[in-house]
């Protein structure tokens, strides 16, 4: 389970609608499975359809993590006109950082965003609850 709780959902919300028409990205930091802190990134892809964490913000969220004793929990990307679920894109990428899970926010619904937790394993999906009784 990765225990999202409101304030965490509704800053990664907030990001997506922020960078929409484009995909945001960032990662969340977290001790003992639970978000501690969420760190916005720049999308360097600058796209509607794709994104890429900045090198630089990367580095600087590693340092941060190691610096403070979290974990690397997370890595979270909007997808502006389809649903909360990974994409093939996705999926490839997700080799890039084989630990953290991934979270997916959905503008879709303008409404109604949808926020889902997966890991991605040797390509294989498989989501995983996300609770609230953490907050960052």
């Amino acid at each position: 389970m990765l225990p999202l709780g409101d304030d965490v959902r509704a800053e990664m919300i907030a990001h997506a609608r922020e960078q929409f028409p484009n995909e945001c990205c960032g990662m969340l930091a977290g001790v003992d499975g639970k978000p501690v802190k969420v760190v916005r990134a720049t999308n360097s892809e600058d796209s509607e359809f794709r994104y890429r964490v900045d090198d630089r913000e990367l580095l600087r969220f590693l340092r941060d993590c190691d610096d403070n004793g979290w974990d690397f929990l997370a890595v979270y990307h909007s997808h502006t006109r389809s649903e909360a679920y990974p994409s093939p894109t996705d999926v490839r990428l997700a080799t890039n950082w084989p630990d953290p899970y991934y979270v997916l926010v959905s503008l879709e619904d303008q409404d109604n965003p949808a926020v889902r937790a997966f890991r991605i394993t040797d390509g294989d999906i498989s989501e995983v609850p996300t609770g609230d009784d953490a907050s960052a």
